[in-house]
This record gives C-alpha cells, structure tokens and sequence, in this order.
C-alpha cells in the first residue's frame, strides 16, 4: 500500500503538468493575435479593407472570450478612426456597434463610473460617420440606450449635446432641437431657440419657441435647465419686443408666473394662471399634456384620464416623451366654456383682476 510521501511527488507533478498546459494555451494564444494583428496592420496599408473588417471581428471574439475588454475596446475605437478616415463608413459603423456590445459586457468601473472616457469618444465616432451611413441611427439608438442604463432615465448630458451638435451641423435642426433639450444646458439651449425661431419662424410664433421647449424641461423634472433656458431666450432674443417682465407676449408672461409659482407650490394659483392665459394656450394643443404633467410634479395635481403622448415627437425622443407622459390625460377638449360679452376687453381685465388676486 503506498504511503502518503510516495503519493506527493506525483501529485506535484500533475499540478506542474495543468500549469505548463495552461501556460502553453495563453501563449499560443497570444501568438495567435499577433499573427491576426499583423495582418491586420498589412491589410489595412494595402486597401484590403473588407479583409481588415473580418479580422477586427476574429479579435473582438477573441479578446472578449478572454475577457479582455480594455484591449478590446481600444483595439475596436482605433479600428473605428481607421476607417472612418479611409471612407469605409459601414465597416467602421460595425465596430462601433461592437464597441458598444463590448462596453455592455464590460459593464461600469470603479475608474471611470461617469464613462467621462467613452462618452466622448463615442459622440467622435457619431461625429465621423455621415448621415447617409445606414447604421448610424441604430448607432445612436443603442448608444443612448447604453447611456440611461448608466446616467439615469435621459441618458448622459454630454451624449446628448455631442449627438446634438452633429445634427445642427448637418441641418437636422429638429432632431438637434430634441437632444439640446436633453444636454441639461439652458443658455446653449436657449442660444440655440433663438436661432431656429429666427430662421424658421414668423414673428407671431417668436413666443412659441421657448414656452414648448420650457414646459418640456419642466416635464422632464428640469427645472434649472428650463429656467435657465427662459432666461438666456428672453434675455437675447432680437424679436422679443420688451426683454423683461412684464412681457408684450402673453405666453411668455405666462411662463414668468408659472415659475414664480412653483416656488409657491400654490395648486390655486396654478389653476388660476392657467384658466387666465387659456386663450393662449390654445395655441399648441400639446400645451395641455405638458402642464397637467408639471400640475402632477409641482403642484401635485391628479390627472383625469389616460394619455399615450403629445402627437408630433417621433422617434427616439417620442418615446421617452410618451413613457414620459403615460397615465395622463390625452382629451384636448376644453374644461371650462368660454362665456361670450358684448365687452371683450372688459371681460378680459376682469379675469386678469381675477387671476392677480389668486396670485396674491
């Protein structure tokens, strides 16, 4: 019967086998990438530019099999730049995907929780590929969703304004409009306000611009960024005919009031204000679910009835507006009849009597 000192010395001897093996795998493996990169790196010098893509996949698979996400990631970025600057958009557009795919596995890090490192770069990427390239938008579409797993329901602000700026440089001004509102940057957003009310608006809209962008804000739970949006509009816009309160718009007062009355949090004075300025507020039917979800946040308010989201917002920013607003109220129907006079005018200044009183 063999004693327990004759069973050592095999015993070791199997461990040293299971450790050389794993040694000889790591090391043919990494012989393995550097053929691959070397081919790479030849394909890519003699425009063999299809043959570049495939391998930059064959090392994905690898790297992430191994788990080596950081080699990864800046091997797919690298590969992304390359060819974006050599015109082969779809191939780049691939790898940017791939990146994203190897992010989600990589998850946070401890380093860089606000990925204060990859959102830039991404927004990069976007900014290299042209909006003819058929992946971008799936690109875009996945690279937000990415964002709000990490950054909240919205995403990343900087996302948001880097994805933002490329739109607005390409003419895109609606989709460019969408995400600025996201940036949380209200004198950027603002600035940007002013220019599309200037170049796509007539002067009886000048005050339409900033009371949709601001009861979106508001909507959002942005109160700062809205404010600051507010500010930076009616501070600088050149149609605004006085640019302080009291204001000639009527709309734009009834924004003035509106933050003066969330800091009150008076729900009277809320419904007040909005019975006063009906009139106007008819003017976008869009208006009305944005202020029964601000009576919701800040003046805690219970909405009537069940609401799918504004009509007009599709997309991407559609849906987070229509996740936004589920649960409230879709009837645009007038809660209040208005009563006809002979004396308009002197009707209209005893309902802003009315309203100055709830105010108080």
């Amino acid at each position: 019967m063999p004693t327990a000192e004759a069973e050592r010395p095999a015993a070791s001897g199997s461990g040293s086998s299971t450790t050389t093996s794993s040694s000889s795998n790591t090391a043919a493996n990494q012989r393995g990438v550097s053929r691959v990169l070397a081919k790479l790196s030849h394909s890519l010098a003699e425009g063999e530019y299809y043959e570049a893509h495939m391998m930059y996949r064959t090392l994905y698979f690898r790297y992430t099999a191994q788990k080596r996400y950081e080699d990864c990631l800046e091997l797919l970025y690298d590969g992304a730049q390359k060819l974006i600057e050599k015109e082969q958009e779809s191939s780049a557009a691939d790898l940017c995907l791939l990146l994203l795919d190897t992010l989600e596995k990589r998850g946070a890090i401890a380093e860089d929780v606000d990925n204060f490192q990859w959102v830039p770069r991404l927004g990069a990427l976007i900014r290299g590929l042209s909006a003819t390239t058929v992946e971008r938008e799936t690109l875009i579409q996945r690279v937000v969703k990415w964002s709000t797993a990490l950054h909240g329901q919205f995403g990343h602000p900087l996302l948001h304004k880097l994805i933002a700026h490329v739109f607005w440089a390409e003419g895109n001004i609606e989709s460019a409009r969408h995400h600025y509102l996201l940036a949380q940057d209200g004198s950027l957003c603002g600035r940007v306000l002013i220019e599309i009310s200037q170049n796509k608006g007539f002067q009886s809209e000048v005050d339409l611009f900033v009371v949709q962008a601001v009861l979106q804000q508001l909507s959002l739970k942005d109160r700062k960024t809205a404010e600051e949006t507010f500010i930076e509009y009616t501070r600088y816009h050149p149609k605004l005919l006085r640019h302080a309160f009291p204001y000639k718009e009527p709309l734009v007062n009834f924004l003035y009031f509106l933050f003066r009355l969330i800091e009150t949090k008076s729900v009277t004075g809320f419904r007040a204000l909005r019975k006063l300025y009906d009139p106007s507020l008819k003017r976008d039917t869009s208006f009305h679910k944005y202020l029964t979800k601000i009576g919701v946040i800040y003046f805690d308010e219970q909405p009537e009835h069940v609401h799918t989201g504004p009509a007009g917002l599709g997309g991407m920013f559609g849906d987070i507006f229509n996740r936004l607003m589920q649960g409230f109220d879709d009837d645009d129907d007038e809660q209040q009849q208005q009563h006809q006079s002979s004396r308009p005018g002197q009707q209209q200044r005893q309902r802003q009597q009315n309203a100055s009183n709830e105010l108080d």
